[in-house]
């Protein structure tokens, strides 16, 4: 029979905002002169670009 290990409440939970996916290169549309397509690098307002969040600032940004 298994058994559930479940982590403890202090352990940093995904982010709710990004949902783990903390970082994203957008396409602007435009072409540089080489050829390769111009990209804007964003990161998460909430978790900073780091995909994780504390509990309490999981919480936060559900309000």
């Amino acid at each position: 029979m298994p058994q559930h290990h479940h982590a403890p409440a202090r352990i940093t939970r995904i982010c709710p905002d990004c949902n783990g996916f903390a970082r994203a290169a957008v396409d602007t549309g435009t072409r540089l002169a080489d050829g390769t397509r111009a990209t804007l690098h964003t990161s998460c307002r909430t978790c900073e670009g780091a995909g994780t969040v504390t509990r309490r600032t999981a919480a936060a940004a559900q309000l």
